[in-house]
């Protein structure tokens, strides 16, 4: 068993403790807030462009984004540290300054920097918990964006401030707008997680509800079909 696992056993042991007990994955799972589309937002340009997005454990923030119409890639790994540590059993230490993180790369034509934010904000993870979410602490798994450029950060900060004024969370948003100085990708045993183990109790119990809500709040943006980082074998 890979450390990976082991050091998420407690909350998989919840998982399974809350199953065997007849709740439904839904209902011991953080439930979705509704937020409003960002009044500021990115205009549709040409080509692909590229956004990093930290909310917990990568494998729930991956599994959305890769359900999301117009991403083209969505690619877990640990961005705000340098390249030398970033190995998963180095940054679950909390020193290395790195943050579980997802990279997406999307159609702006398709979907907009600002309606990832949104769809980020109200089913990806919470952006209250400061420096943990849900079973998972320490500040590799705060949240936070990466911004790729001057209006990403212009588009961010924005929404973070309206949300904010609309007391759309009962608390303040803790999310960190910082700029994207390196992603480097996580091991292949991360890639594609729920996908590949949607009956893991951790999964189960803290990411199959989202994918429910995204499609449930989304559903002119939610795709039946994920996007994946490898491709199913024959």
């Amino acid at each position: 068993m890979s450390m990976s696992f082991r050091r998420r056993s407690l909350a998989a042991l919840l998982a399974a403790t809350v199953l065997s007990l007849g709740l439904g994955a839904a209902s011991a799972a953080e439930d979705a807030v509704i937020v409003p589309p960002p009044a500021v937002d990115e205009a549709a340009g040409s080509g692909t462009e590229t956004a990093i997005f930290a909310g917990g454990c990568f494998w729930g923030v991956q599994g959305v984004f890769q359900h999301v119409k117009g991403v083209e890639s969505a690619v877990s790994g640990y961005a705000g540290g340098d390249a030398g540590t970033a190995q998963y059993e180095t940054v679950s230490t909390g020193s290395t300054g790195h943050a579980e993180s997802v990279q997406v790369r999307f159609d702006p034509k398709q979907v907009s920097y600002g309606k990832l934010l949104q769809i980020f904000f109200s089913v990806a993870h919470n952006p209250t918990q400061l420096n943990f979410q849900g079973p998972d602490q320490g500040t590799q798994y705060r949240s936070a964006l990466f911004v790729a450029d001057p209006e990403q950060r212009k588009v961010a900060e924005n929404y973070i401030r309206q949300l904010d004024k609309a007391h759309v969370f009962p608390q303040p948003i803790v999310t960190r707008v910082s700029d994207a100085t390196g992603f480097y990708p996580a091991e292949a045993y991360h890639q594609d997680f729920l996908t590949l183990n949607p009956n893991y109790p951790y999964i189960v119990y803290n990411d199959l509800p989202k994918i429910e809500n995204l499609k449930s709040l989304f559903p002119a943006d939610y795709r039946s079909q994920p996007v994946l980082v490898r491709k199913a074998k024959g």
